[in-house]
């Protein structure tokens, strides 16, 4: 039994000791490692097992962290972490207070950057890149890690564009396994799949022709081949370019044929690789369900309705639709600020365009909503997935931002539903027409109401735009909620036996507020609480206290959300009750007030 070597390595100055004939065996452990604790404590699988190869010869060739090392993404970085001083913690990496699931500079000296979202490490190594030379290092190595995704978002090409024209000691390396949460698509992964099969004349080079020094493609899960390249690419001066082809899942047998569902396979067998069934029976359906099978449901009935999705088919169930309707829906590939424009060009022809884009990467194309959208006054119906708290993925996923950001802009419609009939009445109400664009807030994760599909499916009605709701009568103070986290408000005053002296609002609509139901309220209570599952900061809450600054209130408002800091990794429940938006924390403060 050879000795293990992973046990051994504290950092890469270690693994720089071995001979490179152990370097096999140490893949083996890395991938046996990761195997055995994502079986357990679940997280991003198989991108990490693709790239074990190139992680171990990165840091053996390397000097890390002196050379700087820039994963995109970063859901491949779980070999990464390990071999950089991180073995020993692991188990508790994307667990509250326990390590990211990204890298993340406060982290490790390791982690050269921070990332999350895709296509910016070209940018974040070529600016390294080039202060190094302004501080008048010429030795420093700068290395990006990119996958054939994201490499083809708009942000790749800007960075790679203004590489070419530098002399910067940078070395970009896409790790082409053809997909990334979701197969690749669009032109690029064809020209990559022609170059992989040898289709592609020489001379057709694109990289070339931006100015690289071009290399590949090489086998990137054979780690001598990939050594003895890294070896030979560290002693060229200038940007280079080096196309590695890995196998996603690589060494776990159903995560490399099933590389869709192997990207997070929540927990499974680790000796079989089978994922261990969670019973959904009896359970709320998924929000992202909701749509899809909603959204398909109302495009077979309206020909106008077009779905698109930046890279997101599967996670926004948008593939409903596209495996029904397929001349209809759009993958546009990891590229969310051509998504929004495509869907206001739609928009001009009278399309109706459902715009799928998780809260946290429309952020990504704030500009496109503001002056190709909202600006034109194009009806685009933006459906924000993972809105709120997301759980475990932390601080680059949260979609907390999304009322905050969309709040300021004229024209923008904003709405939450409260649970998931009131969802499908939204996505049903937006297609019978609006006067302005519509951004449609709704959360990770599953709704409330089991039997939604028996008894509510298809049965649409209209919503009032602008429309506030009596959830609960009370005579002394109210809560106003914004979308589903108002379902903790009523499961706290359910625990309390509806106290008389505490009413109930649901405020679906952010903008344009109820002012009709808003002025009663301020007439009848003294205590107004608001609640939100987005920042405080320039949130629903911010809104009513505009409102009765304006109208010259002096109601007692306490505004509970998202307080003025990056919320890390946990699950919901636990984010929750750091943020004091929980059901128990609810009900505590409930109580304060009725004993005041």
């Amino acid at each position: 039994m050879p000795e293990n070597l992973l046990s051994n390595i504290q950092t890469p100055t270690d693994l720089r000791l071995l001979d490179e004939a152990q370097l096999p065996q140490l893949a083996q452990e890395l991938r046996d490692f990761i195997i055995d604790i994502v079986s357990v404590k679940e997280g991003h699988l198989g991108a990490s097992l693709g790239v074990i190869e190139l992680t171990i010869a990165l840091h053996y060739v390397f000097n890390t962290p002196d050379d700087a090392l820039i994963w995109d993404v970063g859901h491949q970085a779980y070999g990464h972490k390990i071999l950089t001083g991180r073995r020993e913690n692991f188990h508790t990496n994307r667990q509250l207070n326990g390590i990211s699931g990204f890298p993340k500079r406060s982290e490790s000296e390791y982690d050269a950057f921070g990332v999350g979202h895709s296509s910016t490490s070209i940018s974040a190594a070529l600016g390294m890149a080039l202060a190094s030379n302004l501080k008048g290092d010429f030795e420093k190595q700068h290395i990006a890690v990119i996958g054939d995704a994201s490499i083809a978002s708009g942000m790749a090409f800007e960075g790679l564009n203004h590489a070419g024209v530098t002399n910067a000691n940078l070395l970009v390396i896409l790790n082409d396994n053809a997909i990334g949460i979701d197969p690749s698509v669009g032109a690029l992964k064809n020209y990559l799949t022609a170059v992989k099969e040898g289709k592609n004349p020489k001379q057709n080079n694109m990289i070339k022709s931006l100015n690289f020094n071009y290399s590949g493609p090489i086998d990137g899960n054979d780690i001598f081949t990939v050594t003895k390249e890294l070896k030979r690419l560290q002693k060229i001066k200038g940007p280079k370019f080096l196309h590695v082809i890995t196998t996603k899942g690589k060494g776990l047998q159903q995560a490399e044929e099933n590389q869709v569902q192997y990207h997070a396979p929540g927990k499974f067998d680790p000796l079989t690789g089978e994922i261990i069934p969670k019973s959904e029976e009896n359970l709320p359906p998924k929000y992202q369900d909701v749509f899809g099978l909603t959204i398909l449901d109302l495009a077979k009935k309206n020909p106008k309705i077009v779905g698109i999705t930046p890279a997101m088919p599967t996670g926004s169930s948008l593939k409903f639709m596209m495996e029904a309707l397929p001349e209809r829906a759009f993958d546009v590939g990891i590229a969310e600020q051509h998504a929004v424009t495509l869907a206001a060009g739609m928009a001009t022809q009278g399309m109706m365009a459902y715009c799928n884009i998780y809260s946290t990467f429309l952020q990504r194309a704030y500009d496109q909503v503001i002056h190709d959208v909202a600006l034109q006054n194009l009806p685009v119906i933006f459906c924000l997935d993972r809105a709120g708290l997301v759980g475990e993925d932390g601080a680059t996923h949260h979609g907390v931002f999304d009322i905050a950001y969309l709040r300021c802009i004229p024209n923008l419609i904003i709405y939450a539903p409260v649970n998931e009939i009131a969802l499908q009445n939204i996505l049903y109400t937006a297609q019978l027409g609006l006067n302005h664009p519509i951004a449609i807030r709704y959360p990770r994760g599953r709704g409330i109401i089991k039997n939604w599909k028996e008894n509510h499916f298809g049965d649409y009605q209209k919503i009032e735009i602008g429309k506030a709701y009596t959830i609960e009568e009370g005579s002394e103070i109210v809560v106003l909620s914004n979308g589903t986290i108002g379902n903790n408000v009523s499961l706290a005053l359910n625990e309390l036996k509806n106290p008389e002296q505490i009413a109930h609002y649901d405020f679906p609509f952010v903008k344009p507020l109820d002012q009709n139901t808003l002025n009663k309220i301020f007439q009848k209570f003294k205590f107004i609480i608001t609640i939100e599952d987005g920042t405080v900061i320039g949130g629903f809450g911010s809104a009513i206290l505009e409102f009765a600054a304006q109208n010259n209130y002096q109601n007692n408002i306490k505004t509970l959300g998202i307080p003025d800091k990056f919320i890390e990794q946990g699950t919901i429940n636990e984010l929750q009750q750091c943020c004091e938006i929980d059901v128990k924390t609810l009900k505590s403060l409930f109580l304060s007030y009725i004993n005041k």
